[in-house]
């Protein structure tokens, strides 16, 4: 099915945007369209900017009044998304590829399983990748081969050193836009220059006191790729939000979602915890970084309901690590001196009430 089959479109050209920077964007124009050149960097137009419309990286927009000798445009319409991410901001995006170094950075399993629970709190299909296995024993290898299916995921073994399990990868990627995201360090921007050679990424490296990598990228952008999909890069992070329901954290786990295929908890609004009957609790390896990501969510849905709650008592403080936990509020210093603006304001009441006070005097005379 073609993109624009049913929707009524305005006079123009189609493309994608393939990366936005400041007010412009950066657009790729079907290769069907029969056009001097094939990407424009474009504006908005200010209809667009009035009603809201939001342009992103991933959109299929309507181009107007191209100028082939600038390579300039002016999108006129964005076309409706078949789904959208707004952290990192990428519209029909297909999959996720998540990817994680085996070494250096070492596999932390609880911020993988955050990475994992926030990837799939999106709907989207989760591909996930171990890089740097040149830097892993075989028997590492099949040691997270063997613990990640126990968690419900194959993942896909590489190397950009040596190449290892490249080819494989790039058939998950045909024909898809592909979302990359993982941690800072792991290599994903190595990944992208071996997938999209004129990509030419700038490659950071690992800080030794740190353990972790250093943000090479800074803003998200697509890529083409030669099996005609797209690869969408995005800022490295090391602690992802997770801004699900405490109700809907269990099924970001496919190894809960397994559980809950087969059998049901007693009560529906379950949180798997304590209650009697559950069919989620139990002896499974990321049952504690379930329990651990549910005290977050609950505690952010309190700040939630707080917030609308101007007689609130207490506040939402984040620890180290991403921890979070609320606090009770302090109350206003005291002590604070006030402003002169306050003083004047002050003493211009007083010159009033003393003026009503000696006129009502008068009166009573």
């Amino acid at each position: 099915m073609n993109w624009t089959d049913h929707i009524e479109l305005g006079p123009g050209l189609c493309g994608i945007v393939l990366a936005v920077q400041a007010n412009y964007y950066r657009v790729r124009l079907d290769p069907s369209t029969t056009a001097p050149v094939s990407e424009l960097l474009c504006t908005r137009r200010s209809r667009l900017k009035k009603i809201g419309q939001q342009v992103m990286v991933g959109d299929r927009v309507v181009v107007e009044e191209p100028d082939w000798k600038g390579q300039r445009g002016a999108i006129a319409q964005v076309l409706p998304r078949q789904t959208q991410l707004d952290r990192p901001p990428v519209a029909n995006a297909s999959q996720i590829l998540l990817v994680f170094a085996l070494a250096e950075p070492n596999l932390d399993p609880h911020q993988l399983s955050r990475f994992l629970v926030k990837a799939e709190s999106t709907e989207l299909i989760v591909v996930l990748c171990l890089s740097k296995c040149d830097l892993a024993t075989a028997q590492e290898q099949a040691h997270w081969c063997d613990r990640l299916q126990g968690w419900g995921y194959s993942p896909v073994l590489i190397s950009t050193y040596t190449g290892e399990g490249l080819t494989s990868l790039r058939a998950h990627l045909d024909q898809k836009l592909t979302v990359i995201a993982g941690p800072s360090g792991v290599g994903k921007s190595s990944l992208i220059n071996q997938l999209v050679p004129q990509a030419n990424l700038r490659v950071g490296l690992v800080s030794g006191k740190l353990g972790r990598g250093r943000h090479t990228t800074r803003h998200v952008e697509l890529f083409d790729l030669p099996t005609e999909g797209l690869l969408a890069d995005t800022p490295g992070f090391n602690q992802p939000s997770l801004d699900c329901s405490p109700q809907s954290l269990a099924h970001y786990f496919p190894e809960a979602r397994q559980r809950l295929a087969t059998a049901s908890c007693q009560y529906n609004n379950c949180f798997h915890q304590d209650e009697p009957n559950c069919a989620v609790r139990g002896e499974w390896e990321r049952y504690e970084h379930y329990l651990d990501f549910l005290d977050e969510v609950i505690i952010q849905q309190e700040h939630l309901n707080q917030l609308s709650d101007p007689e609130s008592t207490t506040r939402l403080k984040t620890k180290g690590k991403g921890q979070q936990q609320l606090e009770p509020k302090l109350e206003p210093k005291k002590h604070r001196r006030p402003s002169r603006r306050t003083q004047q304001q002050d003493l211009q009441e007083l010159y009033k009430d003393a003026e009503d006070s000696l006129s009502e005097n008068n009166e009573f005379d």
